[in-house]
């Protein structure tokens, strides 16, 4: 999400002897654009003081303000663009957060789950706080154990270890950069679960959230492992664990161009986000519970007692988002026995639809601007409903005019065609789903508990996936020539063939359509042909139902009239095998999140088939990323 940029070069006599520190971190925050932010901010060390400027909104703000407030010229400077996550996109919460009297200075990505906690601490402790953000309670962590615990260390090295045992106290995702005034050529930065990579350079070295941020300047970089602090001086790189024993990083030499580098060496952004989907569930999922394994959704500001009389749940979405509708709907009728509907918005309002105040109405947008959305939102509430937004742009009109908002953490997607906000917002109707559940007591806690542990082990098999998907390019690019493709699924396989088709249609321009399995003797099968390629998402043999058998039958009933039979299955499904031209097996996991999973190869066959025809497949004719009209 966020771009973090550090740099220390050398100085001579006091004077810069190679590039300038705000030069550097600026070209670098310019680079890092593409990953989406809402404001940004720099911080440079000068004469034993820190100097900061940042600003809501682009970057060009932040320029025009050091264009009207100039920092000075020196070698050691942090920058960042945010991407709001803690309190809203304001000046106030933009990064750099200063502490320790103003001679330190923190720049973050990531949550810390933990805050509260600490900042509680804190504040017993007197210590002020200016801004509403997790970010500036680790910089007045930071500060405490700097100026108190290690009052009697020389400045040399301070930092450093000050940031361990800061590090040995925060819980969660994060990558933090810091510098101080007592050390004025340094710069110390911490990794965990989040991305950080250094840049090795002749009498300057860089920091990066990845290789744009110093691309322009050198090609040699150090992949940082988890839990492991890094100081760079403009000489040296030296990296630890959080508890101060020696570590190493792993060389490597970036061999993309400055383009290439923003889409993170893929060869679009859609390939880039199809890979940035385990990080980005893993966001979504972050800092959702508390210790005690209940979940926590702090954005939900409606009164519990108020969510506890629901009798009727809407899901109000259109495109993609609409698909992640129909999954959240057997989700929360299966958690928490409430009749769900999806329905899509440019529809909703013109069918006088019946509300009420025991009514929840939930929109899912990744842009929260999505006009038809809006409107459907708006015409919910003058009804008297309750409306809640799924959206994954913080501050945008969807979540503003709701009642309360639940927020993904995809980060930015460039690409036209949706695929990790499609994920994150499943992910999140899942949490909603087991919240209510909570709050009714439809089930125990500790069924909660699995649930959400079966959710964290979701990352893990989506890079599993993405690890073994070169078959099915192959797959993908023996086909580029086909002028249909047709999807099967049932239960939460169907919106998932929905998904596959329109991926298809987005960016292939080809034929595709999506089909309830159980619907295919009811007029789809009069389709098939000799050669007609047919996608079924197969569910679990683990069932306790005969999905899985049923499906099998569609198989063969397909193949009997000729269809080529591509099937996604669970791993350890043998019994498809028979039936199929090719299977891709995906990790086991519970029939309710097979979703994330199985969405994942026909995102890869799409791009694939796409960019084998020639297609930008980032930019799909007559397609805008937002609807923002009617």
């Amino acid at each position: 999400m966020c771009g973090i940029v550090g740099y220390v070069g050398r100085s001579v006599d006091g004077g810069i002897a190679g590039h300038s520190a705000l030069d550097v971190v600026l070209e670098g925050l310019r680079r890092l654009e593409y990953r989406g932010y809402d404001s940004a901010g720099v911080a440079v060390v000068s004469k034993g003081a820190i100097e900061s400027r940042k600003k809501s909104g682009k970057l060009s703000n932040l320029i025009a303000e050091l264009e009207a407030h100039p920092l000075p010229e020196t070698v050691t400077g942090i920058g960042h663009t945010r991407w709001a996550t803690h309190g809203g996109p304001t000046d106030r919460n933009a990064h750099p957060h200063l502490a320790d009297g103003g001679k330190l200075a923190v720049i973050h990505n990531g949550i810390i789950e933990n805050f509260a906690e600490l900042k509680l601490e804190l504040l017993d402790k007197g210590v002020t706080f200016l801004s509403e953000t997790d970010t500036e309670v680790a910089a007045a962590l930071l500060a405490d154990i700097y100026r108190n615990k290690l009052a009697g260390d020389t400045a040399d090295g301070r930092l450093t270890r000050a940031m361990e045992l800061a590090c040995q106290r925060l819980e969660g995702a994060f990558t933090l950069l810091a510098v101080h005034a007592d050390q004025p050529d340094v710069v110390v930065a911490a990794r965990r679960n989040s991305p950080l990579v250094v840049g090795l350079g002749e009498g300057e070295n860089f920091l990066g959230s990845d290789v744009s941020g110093f691309i322009d300047y050198t090609r040699r970089a150090v992949e940082l492992g988890q839990d492991q602090i890094v100081t760079i001086t403009a000489d040296t790189v030296e990296i630890t664990d959080f508890f101060g024993n020696p570590a190493a990083g792993k060389e490597y030499h970036v061999d993309w161009d400055p383009a290439s580098a923003e889409k993170g060496g893929f060869s679009s952004f859609m390939e880039k986000e199809i890979h940035d989907q385990p990080d980005a569930v893993a966001q979504t999922l972050m800092g959702r519970s508390d210790i005690n394994g209940r979940l926590t959704l702090d954005e939900l500001r409606i009164d519990p007692e108020l969510l506890k009389q629901v009798n009727k749940i809407i899901v109000l979405a259109c495109g993609t988002a609409a698909y992640a509708g129909m999954v959240a709907k057997y989700a929360i009728e299966n958690w928490c026995r409430i009749p769900t509907e999806v329905e899509l918005a440019h529809e909703f309002r013109y069918r006088d639809p019946i509300l009420d105040a025991n009514t929840l109405v939930v929109s899912i947008s990744q842009s929260g601007e999505t006009m038809d959305t809006l409107m459907a939102v708006r015409y919910a509430r003058e009804q008297g409903a309750k409306t809640i937004s799924i959206c994954n742009t913080n501050g945008s009109t969807i979540p503003r005019e709701s009642d309360a908002v639940l927020y993904t953490h995809a980060g930015p997607e460039i690409a036209v065609a949706s695929t990790k906000a499609f994920l994150a917002q499943i992910t999140a109707a899942y949490l909603l789903g087991l919240y209510l559940a909570q709050l009714r007591g439809n089930i125990f806690s500790g069924q909660i508990k699995d649930v959400l542990a079966d959710l964290n082990k979701i990352p893990a098999k989506i890079q599993k996936i993405l690890d073994n998907a070169e078959p099915l390019r192959e797959l993908a690019r023996s086909m580029a020539n086909e002028k249909s493709v047709l999807f099967l699924g049932r239960h939460v396989g169907y919106p998932v063939a929905l998904e596959g088709a329109l991926k298809l249609k987005e960016i292939a321009y080809i034929h595709a359509e999506g089909f309830a399995a159980g619907e295919l003797k009811h007029g789809p099968i009069a389709l098939i042909d000799d050669g007609q390629p047919v996608f079924v998402v197969v569910p679990s043999p683990r069932g306790r139902d005969s999905l899985h058998a049923k499906v099998v039958s569609n198989i063969q009933e397909v193949r009997a009239r000729g269809a080529r039979t591509l099937v996604i299955a669970e791993e350890g499904d043998e019994a498809v095998k028979a039936y199929a031209e090719y299977v891709f097996y995906v990790p086991e996991t519970p029939t309710l999140l097979m979703p994330l999973l199985n969405t994942v190869p026909l995102q890869i066959f799409a791009a694939e088939l796409a960019a084998a025809k020639g297609y930008d497949v980032d930019q799909p004719r007559n397609l805008a990323k937002s609807v923002t009209v009617e």
